[in-house]
């Protein structure tokens, strides 16, 4: 497996991936309504445009795309950024892939800049976030009216 940055001709393969994973996966915890209006968030076009502002990472496995994730200022922030689009093929989660694209993500220099990183975390992956270090933030750990539980990581190599 070989992790790398996004490029355009990957739009379509990731939107599928991320869909895929959505509707096999996420739908254990979220309403079918909630799932499909994801979805349509999800679009090659909605892939792309989220890649222009963000470093955009893909895992491949035999020219396959089995993963993904991105990292981002939050807020335009120097000292802070935001982990976003972290997906894993339903048949390849639990194989360790998911922990490469967060050790990816964790040495890209929007984390190395930041004393905390934000996670817009789904009701899925709470437990895999909190494996890698994160926690809720505020202590909150229910979903917001988004559905999204937010989560966080202090550097501890950065002063608070």
């Amino acid at each position: 497996m070989k992790i790398r940055r996004f490029e355009e001709k990957d739009a379509k393969k990731v939107s599928e991936l991320i869909i895929d994973t959505l509707r096999k996966t996420n739908i254990k915890d979220y309403s079918a309504d909630s799932i499909e209006n994801h979805v349509n968030n999800f679009q090659p076009e909605n892939v792309l445009k989220r890649a222009s502002w963000t470093h955009f990472y893909v895992a491949q496995e035999k020219g396959n795309i089995i993963g993904c994730g991105a990292i981002a200022p939050y807020w335009d922030k120097i000292d802070e950024s935001s982990l976003f689009t972290i997906f894993i093929l339903p048949e390849y989660q639990g194989k360790g892939i998911g922990r490469k694209i967060i050790e990816t993500l964790e040495k890209d220099e929007y984390f190395l800049r930041a004393k905390r990183i934000e996670v817009p975390a789904s009701i899925t992956g709470v437990p895999f976030y909190k494996k890698m270090g994160y926690s809720c933030k505020n202590g909150v750990n229910k979903a917001d009216n988004e559905g999204i539980v937010r989560m966080e990581k202090f550097r501890k190599d950065k002063e608070r």
